[in-house]
């Protein structure tokens, strides 16, 4: 069973910044396409930020500019860096893999291996 295991989160004033981390089993870092999705209270699953085996990274229109995915190879280890945090970010936050080689790392259906999630919450 595959474990991705997602840290980092917590509970911030808006305005405020977090760094999510997910460690990422070795066989699985070299997923082609990893991601960070997030699941607000009464709302649906919803993709925010991808990146490829070659580090090209792709971003939900919602979080542009804001949100920034990145990756250690040493560490086998996935971030997720936010910035001026606000109420509406409050989700838990999940880390995604998928083996699969090819397509984009935005297509956010793709995905099938999944962490157990860290929850964010943001104060106004």
């Amino acid at each position: 069973q595959v474990q991705l295991v997602e840290s980092g989160g917590g509970s911030v004033q808006a305005g405020g910044s977090l760094r999510l981390s997910c460690a990422v089993p070795g066989n699985t870092y070299r997923s082609y396409c990893m991601a960070w999705f997030r699941e607000a209270p009464g709302k649906e699953r919803e993709g925010v930020a991808g990146i490829d085996s070659d580090g090209t990274t792709s971003y939900a229109d919602s979080v542009k500019g804001r949100f920034t995915i990145s990756k250690d190879n040493a560490k086998n280890t996935l971030y997720l860096q936010i910035n001026n945090l606000k109420p509406e970010d409050t989700a838990m936050y999940y880390c995604a893999a998928d083996f699969f080689a090819g397509g984009e790392c935005d297509e956010w259906k793709r995905y099938n291996i999944w962490g157990q999630g860290t929850q964010v919450t943001i104060s106004s």
